[in-house]
């Protein structure tokens, strides 16, 4: 028996944006964003299309699209991307997303103090990030000069690429490598080892 391939678009989707997916996203989310902690207490699965406010203004869609509660009361909006391909622009794609999917949480009048933080998470198959040697790489915003932290992290961009993840299935330790296996080799798979979403952080 063979699997479906996690990272075409649509079997991404069927996994992480139906109705059903509510605790397989928890479980991912804190895994990628959380070292696998459980920090995700709720969370609702949103159209993953970004509506331009303003007309004229391009459409863009994002492979899912959830508002998570954390377990101190905090919302935060994430956008998640699954990308084969390093196309053109792709970097700049995922900053106006991120941007976009920020500004669109205001209507006319409404107070710039509700505004919630924006995670947008994207896994690549392929390094982005080549001069880093690390798996996961976060951004947010700093001073150019001093490198000091923005007074807040409204907007951080998760990247983690696929090709820089090595590990065996014997080799795996947390729930953030059995995802992260999963994702990474679902589709030569011929048995399952076991649902990521029930595994718990050793």
């Amino acid at each position: 028996m063979q699997f479906i391939n996690p990272k075409i678009d649509y079997a991404f989707k069927k996994i992480f944006s139906s109705e059903q997916s509510h605790e397989i996203l928890i479980s991912f989310l804190n895994a990628m964003l959380y070292d696998g902690l459980d920090k995700i207490q709720a969370i609702k699965i949103l159209d993953p299309y970004l509506a331009p406010r303003l007309r004229g203004v391009k459409d863009t869609y994002v492979d899912v699209k959830a508002t998570i509660s954390n377990d101190e009361g905090e919302s935060s909006s994430v956008i998640i991307e699954m990308q084969v391909l390093n196309v053109e622009g792709f970097e700049k794609r995922i900053l106006y997303n991120a941007a976009k999917a920020y500004s669109n949480q205001l209507d006319v009048g409404e107070d710039y103090t509700i505004l919630e933080p924006v995670i947008a998470l994207t896994i690549t198959d392929f390094a982005m990030f080549p001069e880093l040697n690390q798996l996961i790489s976060r951004f947010i915003l700093k001073e150019k000069t001093y490198l000091v932290d923005y007074p807040i992290y409204d907007i951080e961009l998760v990247f983690i690429e696929l090709p820089k993840f090595q590990k065996s299935l014997e080799d795996l330790e947390n729930l953030t490598d059995k995802w992260l296996y999963f994702l990474k080799t679902a589709r030569k798979l011929e048995s399952v080892p076991g649902q990521p979403h029930t595994f718990r952080n050793n």
